[in-house]
């Protein structure tokens, strides 16, 4: 017979949490292991974690939690999907490791789940329970979902899905996953093909933006280094030595973190002189600075690069609108605003290019672990002019 537990309560993205263990068969083995339930979110009468209330709430999941206790073998009680979503796979997913300091997922892929659940799959599950889900329910619904969504929104629908379910599974509420068996419909749309800057749109890019050459350098590290924006946002001056960049942290929506993949820390060459110019004159401007946020914000922060693009960026571009910095409307550029991610594409595709399809120099550049990743999203059709240099080349190979 398990021991009583008072459990531990903790906050987290602004809710209440407590943290106890439960005895459990894991690979025939009965084992320890340590769970989260969320309680409630902060505010009114729930405003600190030893305030009543919030015991109160302690106090009554870990009673369930005690009685469960004393048979661990048998499955756990039945629940509906979206109490287990909200209670056990939102806090699974966003608890803080002891060992790493980090929580389990990133805050930005919790973000995409939130967006996920709440329009597509909230209202799908309603009040249906883990046990009561049928594979024949999921199938039905992305079948439903074609004529408004494209394959690649299905593929996040399914994959969330199939998570929560997969963790019931783990925590034996049920003893099988139902969406393992839902398919993508056949005649599910593929969807459109992500933009892209080439080499040219890119340096007309940059020649827009003459004016604000924090905006240049943004522009460059994207279009000819291929970063992410969380990266671009969170790059510190110690990052960059003589001849490399080195990429060591992401910010996204305001959280600094590791960036996406292990793989993505690692060093880039710094010879690109429409990256090193850019870079040169920033510094200079930035006080020669060697230490601190390439772009801080006003509060010391990482830049905002979502603000510095609808007020400085796009203005000068598209002529539409005023520049919240020169409080004019500057004059419509020969450039096309794509967004921020159009030029890692492009510079993906670029490397490629000139090094006569060498996916490898692309995947590198990217930093991903996959090659299939690289060809698949990020590599695009080459140019008209490349082309014809290859027709030129077979056609050459054949008078030989």
């Amino acid at each position: 017979m398990s021991r009583l537990q008072r459990g531990y309560i903790y906050e987290a993205s602004g809710s209440f949490f407590v943290r106890y263990c439960v005895t459990e068969i894991v690979d025939g083995q009965t084992q320890r292991v340590q769970r989260s339930y969320r309680l409630c979110e902060k505010g009114g009468k729930y405003y600190a974690r030893d305030c009543k209330q919030v015991k109160l709430l302690r106090d009554e999941h870990m009673l369930k939690i005690n009685q469960n206790q004393q048979t661990p073998s048998r499955l756990q009680q039945d629940m509906p999907i979206s109490e287990f979503w909200e209670r056990r796979y939102l806090p699974y997913c966003e608890e803080v490791l002891t060992l790493t300091g980090q929580p389990r997922r990133k805050p930005s892929t919790v973000y995409g789940f939130k967006q996920i659940w709440r329009q597509h799959l909230e209202k799908h599950f309603g009040e249906t329970t883990l046990r009561s889900y049928e594979p024949a329910f999921g199938n039905r619904f992305l079948r439903s979902l074609t004529g408004v969504q494209g394959k690649a929104t299905l593929k996040h629908i399914k994959a969330l899905a199939s998570a929560v379910f997969g963790h019931a599974v783990e925590e034996e509420i049920i003893k099988v996953n139902p969406w393992r068996e839902v398919k993508i419909p056949k005649d599910a749309v593929e969807s459109e093909a992500t933009p892209h800057y080439t080499l040219e749109e890119a340096e007309d890019l940059v020649s827009a933006l003459v004016d604000h050459v924090d905006c240049q350098l943004v522009l460059a590290l994207a279009c000819f280094l291929g970063l992410r924006p969380g990266e671009i946002a969170a790059l510190k001056w110690e990052d960059f030595d003589s001849d490399s960049l080195h990429i060591r942290r992401s910010v996204v929506r305001g959280n600094v973190g590791t960036p996406k993949t292990l793989e993505s820390m690692a060093a880039l060459p710094l010879v690109d002189p429409r990256v090193l110019i850019p870079l040169k004159l920033w510094r200079k401007k930035s006080g020669n600075a060697k230490t601190g946020w390439v772009f801080p914000s006003r509060s010391g922060t990482p830049v905002d690069l979502h603000n510095m693009i609808a007020r400085v960026i796009v203005p000068h571009v598209s002529g539409t609108s005023e520049c919240r910095r020169c409080e004019l409307t500057p004059k419509k550029s020969s450039a096309t605003w794509k967004g921020l991610y159009a030029g890692r594409r492009g510079a993906a595709t670029a490397v490629i290019e000139v090094n006569n399809g060498n996916l490898a120099v692309g995947q590198a550049l990217l930093r991903h672990k996959s090659a299939t990743t690289t060809a698949t999203f990020y590599k695009k059709a080459i140019t008209d002019g490349a082309l014809r240099a290859g027709m030129k080349a077979l056609a050459e190979t054949h008078g030989k």
